[in-house]
């Protein structure tokens, strides 16, 4: 389950970013001002795959919802394809109003009953470990006793990276986002509610379970991202796919996840075909390697996907 906590930032889910939005704005605000100092750069090329007909192109390239700095990326085929695009499609627009509307959707749908906490809902071994992990980043043991499990493990997940150096800020979406030039539209292929419902919706025993591999994986979340990133960086894809599929220990959270998402985004993509254009879509990594991908969807609808990078 480390694995899959990774691909939170690497590959899994936009909205895990959109969780610790709050928290990293607050973090800035509180931290005293700095001298800015320059990070070497690292130059990295990550694959890029196209879908095309007789009259319609669409890129497809996997992102990492955070990065550290210093990754060089953009460059070469990938900033070609963008700037040659009419449309910059990806999982979810992430704007100041999306994390704002989706601390309003958490507090609606992610909040436990008056009368439950989510240390409540643990035995006494699971919440000493559940405590012991929260000490650890620094923060006390009732920080998300009002939220379901799911909200939990996925602030556990997300918050050891953005103490220890990746960013949103240098996260491959934000990055295309300031690439794109005023004549290329935005797109987006799911809502913040769809997004949501991914964890929402998983029965009360498997968000536990997630809660608690996380708690048990905490120490190892960084250094798994890193390898995650290096390979992504490479454009290993088939490195970055054995990673990925290792993590499929919990069917129903894989199914929701990614496989059925890869089956959602392959038909918009079949779909698409039949309008003329150029079309940048850009999606975790994840859903573009490994079992069941992205690329394996549309094959099964008959389209073929050619590795341009």
């Amino acid at each position: 389950m480390t694995d899959i906590l990774s691909r939170l930032a690497a590959a899994g889910s936009a909205v895990a970013l959109a969780f610790t939005a709050p928290v990293l704005a607050e973090k800035r605000a509180a931290a005293p001002a700095t001298e800015v100092v320059e990070t070497a750069t690292t130059p990295a090329t990550p694959a890029l795959w196209k879908v095309a007909d007789e009259d319609t192109t669409i890129w497809l390239f996997g992102t990492v919802h955070a990065l550290p700095a210093g990754i060089e990326w953009y460059h070469g085929p990938v900033a070609e394809a963008l700037d040659g695009s009419e449309l910059l499609v990806t999982e979810i627009e992430m704007t100041p109003e999306t994390a704002e509307a989706m601390q309003a959707l958490i507090s609606s749908i992610g909040m436990l009953p008056a009368d439950q906490t989510l240390r409540g809902l643990l035995n006494e071994e699971q919440r000493t470990s559940y405590e012991a992990a929260l000490g650890r980043l620094g923060l006390p043991p009732a920080a998300f006793d009002r939220f379901e499990p799911w909200y939990g493990a996925m602030m556990l997940a997300m918050l050891p990276l953005l103490q220890q150096g990746y960013s949103p800020d240098a996260g491959v979406e934000t990055v295309l986002d300031q690439a794109r030039t005023e004549g290329i539209a935005r797109g987006a292929l799911e809502t913040i509610e769809e997004q949501l419902a991914i964890f929402d919706g998983l029965p009360i025993e498997t968000q536990i379970r997630f809660l608690m591999e996380t708690v048990e994986g905490i120490d190892d979340i960084k250094a798994m991202l890193d390898l995650m990133v290096a390979k992504w960086a490479e454009g290993d894809a088939e490195e970055l796919a054995r990673l990925i599929n290792e993590s499929m220990s919990d069917p129903e959270l894989a199914e929701r996840l990614l496989y059925r998402r890869n089956a959602n985004w392959a038909r918009w993509i079949e779909e698409r075909l039949d309008t003329p254009g150029t079309v940048f879509v850009a999606v975790g990594a994840g859903h573009l390697a490994g079992n069941q991908s992205v690329q394996d969807k549309l094959a099964e609808l008959g389209i073929e996907t050619a590795r341009v990078q």
